[in-house]
C-alpha cells in the first residue's frame, strides 16, 4: 500500500496548558488527552482518523524533549495563511515568514508557537 512517509508527529512543549490553548485556537479544534499520558509524559492528541491520508500527532511534554525553533518544521493546513498569521500576532506570537506564494502549491507562512517552536502554515488561497 502506498502512503505518505510521515504517519505521526509530536510537537514538544514546556507548558501543556499554554500550548493546548494556542493550538486549539490556531486550528479551531479540541485536543484530547492521550492514553500514554502519565509518569513524566503528558500527551494531548490532535483530532485524526488514522485511516485517512495525512499525519496524526500530538503535543507532548516530556523531560527528554524540549521545544525548539531550530528543529523540524511541520505545516498545518489552514483556510488562508493571512488571517491565521494575524490571529497568531494578536495572540502574542511572532511571524517568522509572512504569507508567500509557493506557485501551483498554494501559499505558506511560518509563525512561532507559544512554546518557541517554528510552525508552518499552508493554504490554497
Amino acid at each position: 500500500m502506498r502512503q505518505n512517509p510521515m504517519p505521526w508527529f509530536e510537537i514538544y512543549v514546556a507548558d501543556m496548558k499554554r500550548a493546548r490553548t494556542f493550538y486549539e485556537g490556531l486550528l479551531g479544534i479540541e485536543l484530547s488527552l492521550g492514553e500514554m499520558s502519565g509518569g513524566d509524559m503528558e500527551m494531548y492528541l490532535f483530532p485524526a482518523e488514522m485511516e485517512l491520508p495525512g499525519a496524526a500527532g500530538a503535543l507532548v511534554k516530556h523531560p527528554m524533549r524540549k521545544p525548539s525553533d531550530q528543529g523540524h518544521l511541520l505545516y498545518f493546513s489552514v483556510p488562508d495563511c493571512k488571517p491565521t498569521t494575524q490571529w497568531a500576532v494578536e495572540s502574542g506570537m511572532a511571524i517568522l515568514v509572512e504569507k508567500q506564494s509557493v506557485g501551483e502549491h498554494g501559499f505558506i507562512a511560518i509563525i512561532e508557537d507559544s512554546e518557541g517552536n517554528a510552525v508552518g502554515l499552508h493554504s490554497l488561497a
